[in-house]
């Protein structure tokens, strides 16, 4: 599956709403912004959330004359497809190549290594 990319303005509000359980109003965006200090003024918002609906990130619901904000994907779907696009565009697709720079790079702790070896090991157990 590949979902459109957003910056990283619109990431903020796609946290927001997945924080929120996938569904948020234009209010309680604007509640979580001021909790953690940004700024942004009304019209960026409405800006970003209209960038998000066009892109397929989010469905818009009219209820009386206010939009309720649904995501179109979890955060697990977003990660999988940034993640897929980043294996393509700079390891030819190798989750190894990405591994071993990881790894090289001091990137990777042992305790990282260790906790993926586990989820490893369960995933082969579910075959």
């Amino acid at each position: 599956m590949k979902i459109s990319n957003v910056s990283d303005s619109e990431l903020e509000i796609m946290k927001i709403i997945w924080n929120l359980g996938g569904t948020a109003w234009y209010s309680q965006v604007m509640e979580a912004l001021e909790q953690r200090q940004s700024a942004w003024q009304k019209n960026t918002v409405i800006t970003l959330l209209a960038r998000l609906t066009e892109k397929g990130l989010l469905k818009p619901i009219k209820v009386g004359r206010r939009n309720k904000y649904i995501a179109s994907y979890s955060e697990a779907d977003y990660q999988a497809s940034q993640t897929r696009s980043l294996l393509d565009k700079l390891y030819q697709g190798s989750a190894k190549g990405l591994v071993s720079t990881l790894i090289q790079r001091d990137m990777l702790t042992p305790q990282d290594y260790e906790e993926l070896r586990g989820f490893w090991e369960e995933a082969k157990k579910k075959e």
